[in-house]
């Protein structure tokens, strides 16, 4: 028996259409998820690193530095995902990036995100193995699957794993940490000294914000379902602020109690069920989004390159199992360096897409009067020579200049460059659905010149 059309549409979450008013949700719910990104045994491994190289109220202000960068981050890209209801690779279509920009854009978002959903996918198998026994490549099928399917029913189902796998993460998450910490002074541990070598607070606010800022630049995957301006602020604010303060703090506090910044295996060897919750929970809402937001950047690409619509439920399967059997495989530890490579290609997305939509606006009118009717423009240029400029200098300069937060860097960098070429260049080009059509505005070239 078919399913209706609205429930076929609803699994696939809106990947090539703009999330209608009647099926935003709750703003709670939703930095529900986004703290669940923050709060995983990386977040606790991200605060022992501070910890062991720094005094507890100077880790304190490189977490408040590095949380600071990316709700600001998150927040502009988030409220233009909340605006047009869009996914990332849809509104950047709109955003600077034109038809074959988006789709660089999907094979950069998807190769980095299927490629992570691997690794953690790898991790989370070892250490099941560690805690019950059992054959890695089995626990690595289990778990693949496992999160494969969440995924699957897509974004509320989603919701309800975040629902269950938080508050579970946090409960055992304390009783494992209270264990650890229970015969130290809290007073002595804020007081000493770092017990490692010293980080400053660049460094460490370098830490922070390159640790998540490829999840800030694919906010409008998640607040597209937000209502409001708002919401987006208060569910940002909220998720990584209790996210960064909360595992984050913690993290220093173990460091500062084991004298060491490997505290993740304080966590792991807790023995039997709280052992396991704790690992299966943070695994989980994490890895959840890493092929959520790949699934939606290649359906976004067969859209546009073959002009095929691709159900993303299909794509998740495919991708899901892919992303399983190479951790099943151990491939993926080879390009773990790649992968810290694209770490730096992805945040240049961001810049330029925050510049386009709320300094430039060249589509402001297009996609003012299609939100009116909930549906999409039927223009957008085929490709912005003046993006490809911005995105290789700005990926440049993150690679190759070994001063502050190379991922903050390139971002930076591709603002500034898009925003400045943009001004001076003032060029259009558009590609309706069906035909080509070029509209191009040069700048006056003056004779003095």
């Amino acid at each position: 028996m078919r399913k209706p059309e609205n429930e076929v549409h609803k699994l696939d979450d809106y990947s090539l259409s703009r999330v209608p008013e009647h099926d935003r949700r709750h703003w709670f719910g939703i930095a529900t998820m986004r703290f669940g990104q923050m709060s995983a045994l990386s977040q606790f491994l991200l605060g022992a690193t501070l910890g062991f190289g720094m005094r507890f109220w100077t880790a304190f202000w490189a977490l408040t530095l590095g949380a600071v960068i990316l709700e600001i981050v998150s927040i502009f890209v988030g409220i233009a995902g909340m605006k047009e209801g869009l996914s990332t690779t849809m509104l950047v279509r709109w955003g600077g990036f034109g038809r074959l920009g988006s789709v660089l854009v999907s094979v950069v978002i998807a190769i980095s995100l299927i490629g992570w959903f691997g690794v953690q996918n790898q991790v989370f198998a070892d250490g099941l193995n560690q805690l019950l026994g059992g054959p890695v490549w089995l626990w690595s099928i289990v778990t693949g699957l496992l999160v494969t399917v969440i995924v699957v029913y897509g974004f509320l189902s989603m919701g309800y794993t975040a629902y269950i796998a938080v508050p579970l993460f946090m409960v055992v998450a304390f009783i494992s940490i209270g264990k650890a910490l229970s015969h130290q002074s809290l007073g002595h541990l804020i007081a000493m000294g770092a017990p490692g070598h010293v980080l400053s607070l660049a460094a460490g606010a370098s830490i922070v914000a390159g640790g998540f800022i490829i999840g800030a630049i694919i906010s409008p995957d998640m607040t597209r379902y937000n209502r409001s301006v708002t919401d987006v602020v208060k569910q940002t604010v909220l998720g990584i602020t209790l996210g960064e303060y909360l595992i984050g703090l913690i993290g220093v506090l173990l460091a500062h109690a084991v004298k060491s910044g490997n505290v993740i295996t304080i966590v792991m060897s807790t023995s039997g069920v709280i052992g396991t919750v704790v690992l299966v929970t943070a695994t989980i809402k994490i890895n959840d989004w890493n092929l959520y937001s790949s699934s939606l950047g290649i359906v976004n690409l067969f859209d546009v390159v073959f002009h095929k619509k691709i159900h993303r439920a299909s794509v998740t399967i495919l991708f899901g199992v892919l992303g399983t059997l190479l951790s099943v495989f151990g491939i993926l530890n080879h390009f773990i360096g790649f992968l810290t490579l694209l770490g730096v290609a992805v945040p240049p997305i961001g810049g330029i897409l925050v510049v386009e939509y709320f300094f430039i606006r060249r589509y402001k009118s297009d996609l003012d009067s299609s939100r009116l009717s909930g549906a999409l423009p039927s223009a957008y240029e085929s490709w912005n020579p003046v993006t490809l400029i911005a995105w290789v200098a700005a990926f440049l300069i993150g690679e190759f200049v070994h001063w502050g937060i190379p991922s903050l860097n390139s971002l930076v960098v591709s603002a500034v460059v898009y925003f400045i070429v943009s001004k001076a260049v003032n060029r259009r080009q558009i590609v309706t659905y069906g035909q080509v059509e070029t509209r191009e505005w040069q700048a006056e070239v003056r004779e003095s010149l």
